[in-house]
C-alpha cells in the first residue's frame, strides 16, 4: 500500500507520531481521512479574552491590594492597560495586568481594561470592571439620637469590617448652639475583625437648649500603624426642660 502525497501534507496538523512502516499505514491514511473531511478551527472561535469577573473584589482605605488579570488565547507576552475611567486613587496598572497599591478614598470605581496581545496582527479586547472601596470601619444609626424628656439618646451599630482587630475609641458629644460640647457617650475596647452590627448605645440628661450630636468612632491598628474613622451627626434635636 502506498502513501498518496495528498494524505503526507493533511497529516502535518495531527499530533501523531509513528514511523513510516507497513504496520502504520493503515492509521495515517484514517487520520488523513479525518483531516480532508473535518474544517480547521476558524481563529475567532480561540481570540483573545479577558476571563477575569467584571466585579472585582473588594477593599477598604490604605489596604494593600493586589488582583491579576487574566486573559485565554493570545499570543504572549500580553499587554494590559487602562482604557477608560478610573482607577480608585492609589492603585496602579501594571503592563503585565497586575493591579496594586493602597486605595486612598471609599467609593464605587467603574473603568474598562484593554488587552493586547503580541501576534502579527495585533488582537485586542476590553472589558468593563468595577472595584468597590468600602470603609473599614463603619457606623449607622440602629435608633437615631432623639429626645426622650430631658435626654438625648439612641443607639449605633458599629462594623469592622478590616481583616485586623482594632482599638475603638467611641465618643458622642451633644454640641450646643452656644457651642458649648457635653459628653453622652463614651466607650475604649478592641473590636474584633469581621465584627457586623455591633449595638453601641448612648445617651444622658442635658439642660435646656438645642443640639446637635456629633458621633465619632476612631479606630487604629498600631502594629500597621493604620487609623481608621467614621462619623455621624444628627438634626437639631431641642431640649425643653432642664434636669
Amino acid at each position: 500500500m502506498k502513501i498518496n502525497r495528498l494524505h503526507v501534507k493533511f497529516l502535518v496538523a495531527p499530533a501523531v507520531v509513528c514511523i513510516l512502516t507497513a504496520g502504520c499505514q493503515f492509521e495515517l491514511i484514517r487520520q488523513a481521512a479525518i483531516a480532508q473531511d473535518a474544517p480547521l478551527a476558524q481563529p475567532s472561535e480561540s481570540g483573545l479574552l479577558i476571563e477575569s469577573d467584571s466585579d472585582l473584589p473588594d477593599t477598604y482605605p490604605q489596604a494593600s491590594y493586589e488582583f491579576t488579570f487574566r486573559a485565554r488565547h493570545g499570543v504572549p507576552p500580553l499587554h494590559w492597560k487602562l482604557e477608560k475611567g478610573v482607577l480608585p486613587p492609589g492603585l496602579k496598572l501594571e503592563d503585565n495586568g497586575v493591579l496594586h497599591g493602597q486605595p486612598q478614598r471609599v467609593g464605587e470605581f467603574q473603568f474598562t481594561v484593554s488587552v493586547a496581545d503580541s501576534g502579527q496582527p495585533v488582537e485586542a479586547v476590553q472589558k468593563s470592571f468595577v472595584l468597590r472601596v468600602r470603609s473599614a470601619l463603619t457606623v449607622i444609626w440602629k435608633t437615631p439620637a432623639h429626645v426622650n424628656g430631658r435626654r438625648i439618646e439612641g443607639t449605633v451599630y458599629v462594623s469592622n469590617t478590616t481583616p485586623d482587630d482594632v482599638d475603638l475609641t467611641f465618643v458622642v458629644l451633644a454640641m450646643a448652639t452656644n457651642g458649648r460640647a457635653t459628653a453622652i457617650g463614651y466607650q475604649h475596647f478592641v473590636l474584633p475583625r469581621a465584627t457586623q452590627n455591633k449595638e453601641l448605645p448612648f445617651g444622658d440628661t442635658l439642660p435646656q437648649g438645642t443640639y446637635v450630636v456629633h458621633v465619632d468612632a476612631v479606630g487604629e491598628v498600631a502594629a500597621k500603624k493604620l487609623i481608621y474613622r467614621d462619623r455621624l451627626q444628627s438634626q437639631s434635636l431641642p431640649v425643653m426642660m432642664g434636669p
